[in-house]
């Protein structure tokens, strides 16, 4: 057993020297347009968060959460269909299925386990099962667990996706899953091109909602809604961890019958507690919030627009798109490390994703763009992206 902990020190000792070691930054602060860095008390502008529509730190969403806890205390203790599901729960999925023009939902601890609870509960061997090659990491290790027949399509390529249906005509049934947003490159899926095959191959669609939830579309009910097809795509799966809150927990939504199988049979579900009630009311609180102003998604959308309009004229050349996601491809891993390094240093808090969360020569710095910023906020990172961009040869 020494043995292996010895390998892991050399292992991490490696990483450090090649400057790809990740370090964890601690906030003492919430998370919102600027935040407060533990180790130094430096207050920095935060573009790395999920937190699209800034309800992290809404006191509306935050108080429902603290309310929660007086009412329903710390937790169930345990999982659902043993000691109980609170109300507080079942109103939650009632509205998450209300905000998304489907039937059901059902939550879990994660998106990450709404996602390797889903396929594997319910494709077996004469299924099959169609993935897109970028689709997030909880989704491949869903397909890794499916027992069907797996397909890997090229990225939005509907050529190979058509081939893979064409390939598994003979499956009992075919289920296609993609990202709405992918994560990493910040662009949409061809969802009206994905619903269009489905229904000449007779296959059932799913959509991992979770960069969308909350960001595209005029009132934020996600990929669906940005393509006109609002309640059309038959099973949803997205986060609360992001523009909805920004704590915790995830859900699977669609047909009752899907929903109440994942119920008696989906692993994650039957084998882990309900979301804590604080979670769940700040959730069903930022539902509820978004609701009633959607001009948060606006003003995103404007965010979004400027801060990529303004990286273009001082000679960036971000990953072209419309989300509020807006990599920067550095190339390799230890110099976009270095870069989020000096960013860190200006007052910029922002990540340097590399291998193995994107390919090798990939590596690129993520910047993440919030309804919470205002335009000096923006202006202030667009001055340190320049100098430093400038210091590295970038720009």
């Amino acid at each position: 057993m020494s043995g292996l902990f010895e390998r892991l020190r050399h292992e991490l000792k490696e990483m450090q020297e090649r400057g790809v070691y990740k370090q964890l930054i601690h906030l003492d602060s919430p998370q919102d347009a600027v935040v407060k860095i533990d180790e130094t008390g430096a207050e920095v502008v935060n573009l790395c968060s999920n937190n699209y529509l800034g309800l992290c730190n809404t006191p509306e969403v935050v108080a429902a959460g603290r309310d929660a806890y007086e009412e329903f205390g710390a937790g169930t203790s345990s999982v659902r269909f043993i000691c109980g599901t609170f109300t507080l729960h079942k109103k939650l999925e009632q509205k998450i299925a209300s905000f998304l023009g489907l039937e059901s939902a059902l939550t879990y601890v994660s998106c990450w386990n709404a996602n390797t609870g889903l396929t594997p509960t319910f494709l077996e061997d004469e299924d099959a099962l169609i993935s897109d090659e970028l689709n997030h990491a909880s989704i491949i290790d869903g397909v890794r667990m499916t027992k069907a027949n797996r397909k890997i399509y090229k990225h939005s390529d509907m050529g190979e996706l058509e081939q893979a249906l064409k390939d598994t005509q003979s499956a009992r049934h075919r289920f296609i899953i993609t990202d709405g947003i992918f994560s990493m490159e910040g662009d949409i899926c061809r969802l009206p091109d994905i619903l269009e095959l489905a229904e000449k191959y007779d296959a059932v669609v799913a959509v991992d909602d979770s960069h969308a939830t909350g960001v595209l579309g005029e009132t934020g009910r996600g990929t669906p809604e940005h393509y006109g097809l609002h309640g059309k795509v038959p099973v949803i799966t997205s986060t609360l961890g992001k523009a909805l809150g920004g704590a915790a927990g995830g859900f699977t939504a669609g047909p009752e019958e899907l929903t109440d199988y994942l119920t008696q049979r989906s692993r994650p579900m039957l084998f882990s507690n309900a979301l804590p009630p604080a979670t769940t009311a700040h959730s069903l609180a930022a539902i509820e919030y978004l609701e009633r102003h959607p001009e948060r998604v606006q003003k995103l959308r404007d965010n979004t627009a400027y801060f990529r309009e303004e990286l273009l004229e001082a000679g960036f050349k971000p990953v072209e798109g419309d989300t509020p996601i807006v990599p920067i491809i550095i190339g390799e891993t230890a110099e976009a490390i270095r870069m989020s390094r000096m960013l860190l240093d200006e007052g910029v808090f922002v990540i340097g994703f590399g291998y193995p969360v994107v390919p090798h020569g990939t590596a690129r710095i993520r910047c993440q763009i919030s309804a919470a910023h205002e335009t000096e906020h923006l202006d202030a990172v667009l001055d340190a992206m320049k100098k430093v961009g400038d210091k590295l040869g970038i720009v």
